[in-house]
C-alpha cells in the first residue's frame, strides 16, 4: 500500500484575501447577470403592485413609489394587508422586498394580483408555526418584514421561481406541494 501523498497545493491552502476577492468577483458578477430588469426600477416613474391577502380577503393595488420617492400612505396600506392574519400585528415591510416584487413581475411579464400567503409574522406566530412544521426558520425574515410568500396566477411556479432565483436579490424557497415561493431580501440562497 503506497503512502498518500501529503503534497500541499497553492489551491488547496486557505488564502483570506483570495477568497474575499472572489466572493466579491462571484456577487458582482451575479448583480450584473440582470442589469436590465434592476435598472427598470431605476427608470421607472412609479412602482406599482397588486395584491390579495388570501386569509383575510382584502385585496390592494398601489403605487408604493413615485416621483423620486416611496410614499407613505401607500406602504402604510401594504403593511396593513401583508400584516400577520393570526394576530392582526401590523409591521413594518422592507420597501426594498416590495422592489424585489416589481422587478420579479417585470421579469415574468404576468400582471396581476400577487396571492399572499404570509407576510409579516409576528415573533409569537413564529414560534407557534415552528412548534407545527420543521420548515419553519427560527429566525425567519418574515419577522423582519423582509419575506413574503406568494403566488402569482398566470404564471407557473416554476416558473416564478426561476425568475426570482435569476434576480440573486435574496432568498428563495420553492414549496411546490403547498403551491408557493417564498423570497426576501435576506442574503442569497436558496431551498
Amino acid at each position: 500500500m503506497r503512502p498518500k501523498d501529503k503534497t500541499v497545493r497553492y489551491t488547496d491552502v486557505q488564502h483570506p484575501a483570495r477568497r474575499r476577492f472572489i466572493q466579491t468577483f462571484l456577487g458582482t458578477t451575479a448583480t450584473l447577470a440582470t442589469p436590465s430588469l434592476w435598472a427598470s426600477v431605476q427608470r421607472a416613474p412609479e412602482r406599482s403592485l397588486a395584491f390579495k391577502n388570501l386569509h383575510t380577503g382584502e385585496s390592494l393595488r398601489t403605487t408604493f413609489w413615485a416621483e423620486g420617492r416611496y410614499l407613505n400612505d401607500e406602504l402604510k396600506a401594504v403593511n396593513q394587508v401583508m400584516r400577520d392574519h393570526r394576530s392582526g400585528d401590523v409591521h413594518p415591510m422592507d420597501p426594498k422586498l416590495l422592489d424585489l416584487l416589481y422587478v420579479l413581475q417585470q421579469s415574468v411579464a404576468v400582471n396581476g394580483s400577487f396571492h399572499i400567503i404570509s407576510g409579516y409574522r409576528s415573533p409569537q406566530t413564529n414560534q407557534k408555526l415552528r412548534s407545527k412544521s420543521g420548515g419553519v426558520a427560527k429566525k425567519s425574515l418574515h419577522m423582519q418584514g423582509k419575506a413574503i410568500d406568494i403566488r402569482l396566477p398566470g404564471c407557473q411556479l416554476k416558473h416564478l421561481r426561476d425568475a426570482a432565483l435569476e434576480l440573486k436579490a435574496g432568498g428563495v424557497g420553492y414549496y411546490a406541494r403547498s403551491d408557493f415561493i417564498h423570497v426576501d431580501t435576506g442574503r442569497v440562497r436558496r431551498w
